[in-house]
């Protein structure tokens, strides 16, 4: 990982003009070190969370998939209000710390909650601070970050965040092998490493003007951008492939159903998904700088594909376990940082955060569908008959994904070339 202890040349005022920066910016690996620290606090809390709500809460499938659902889901309700606050005032630091503080109340607000309608409100302002704040940060990592590095940029901040993803479970297991049973502890500690995370947003990232900062970008505008043809194939691809996208928790729990070792270790599933995860965000980053960020993309659902298959097999074993656990981080690791930095080279500068938010609103809503839908299926016909039946979806999705995303990497360089000088 290189680092340059300033950001990159003319950030906030458009492109840089002098050499081209081959380091990622200090913005970027603060901005890493808060999602670190919040994910310590959320991924100890989702690493328990399917377990306690089937086995301790009493929740069904069904009733399970939906509260899944809203974790995955609600967020696209705020997820474009979030982009474009961040856009219309120039400065989408103060957006993203509204966002994170909302998310930090929501652990603490574990404690008192019980039963279903509780959870559920908690788990929906939690996810709601979620979705207010990632367009704008991501914005502010697009702003800091060279154009011919933006998949290197997100891949080290997605690499920091899997440190928080991967540690929080470990806590979490910590924990309960200390005092069986102590959920109260998980989310007092939860929500001290998010304020801690807070804390490092407000006191230390950059208060970055984006380029809207020198124009009052209009609600009309921001939606024309977001609704243009340069987003409209790669936005019905990752809703395609999100509406096919199974849920962690589910794919955690089919584990659970015919192996011990996911059932003894459950909270530790987490922590195999966000090791492949850490080891590989950076390289595939930088992949898809190369060869290009919609073929990466595409690329990783083959290896979500693999996953439904092995998940669905009637038995595994401790190895098999590990390899669904590791191509599932490869997933993660190919599409999560890749489409924001894809999706931040179609539109312009000062409607960027527009752009993100309207990509991770689709996939939200997609994902949202998919976990409701994969309950139901799950509570008629089983985990294995589901997971195939999603397999063979995909199979199907995945080539008119491709189709959609073909030539997406020359509009990037297009778009690049607009912007420069």
């Amino acid at each position: 990982m290189y680092v340059t202890l300033r950001d990159r040349p003319g950030a906030g005022q458009g492109p840089a003009t002098g050499r081209v920066v081959r380091r990622v910016s200090s913005t970027v690996v603060l901005l890493g070190t808060v999602s670190l620290l919040t994910d310590v606090s959320s991924e100890m809390v989702a690493s328990v969370l399917p377990l306690y709500l089937t086995a301790v809460v009493g929740l069904s499938p069904v009733a399970y998939g939906f509260l899944d659902g809203v974790h995955q889901g609600v967020s696209a309700f705020v997820r474009i209000a979030g982009g474009y606050a961040g856009d219309r005032g120039g400065r989408p630091k103060w957006v993203a710390v509204l966002g994170y503080g909302v998310s930090t109340i929501s652990r603490i607000a574990m404690l008192p909650a019980a039963g279903f309608a509780a959870i559920t409100a908690v788990v929906t302002g939690d996810r709601l601070g979620k979705g207010l704040r990632t367009a704008p940060r991501d914005a502010l990592i697009a702003e800091a970050s060279d154009p011919s590095m933006l998949g290197r940029s997100f891949g080290v901040h997605r690499a920091l965040d899997t440190i928080g993803a991967a540690l929080g479970p470990l806590v979490a297991f910590a924990l309960l092998a200390a005092v069986p049973g102590s959920y109260d502890s998980i989310f007092v500690v939860s929500f001290a490493f998010a304020l801690a995370g807070l804390a490092v947003l407000v006191l230390f990232v950059p208060d970055l003007r984006t380029a809207a900062g020198t124009a009052r970008i209009g609600l009309r505008r921001a939606l024309r951008e977001v609704s243009g043809h340069r987003l409209r194939r790669p936005l019905l691809a990752a809703g395609l492939l999100g509406l096919l996208t199974v849920g962690d928790g589910f794919l955690y729990l089919s584990l659970q159903e015919r192996d011990d070792f996911a059932a003894i270790y459950f909270p530790l599933l987490y922590v195999g998904t966000n090791v492949a995860y850490l080891a590989l965000a950076v390289p595939l980053g930088r992949l898809s700088d190369r060869v290009g960020r919609g073929r990466v993309l595409v690329a990783g659902h083959g290896a979500l594909l693999a996953c439904y298959l092995l998940a669905a097999l009637p038995a595994g074993g401790t190895g098999l376990t590990i390899v669904v656990l590791l191509l599932l981080g490869v997933f993660y690791a190919a599409t999560d940082g890749v489409l924001p930095a894809l999706i931040s080279r179609l539109v312009p500068g000062e409607t960027r955060g527009s752009g993100i938010a309207a990509a991770q609103t689709v996939v939200a809503l997609a994902r949202f569908a998919s976990s409701v839908l994969f309950g139901l299926l799950w509570a008629l016909q089983g985990p294995s008959r589901s997971l195939v039946l999603f397999a063979v979806l995909l199979t199907a999705a995945v080539p008119v994904a491709a189709w959609l995303l073909r030539g997406i990497g020359r509009e990037e360089e297009e778009r690049a070339q607009e912007v420069r000088p």
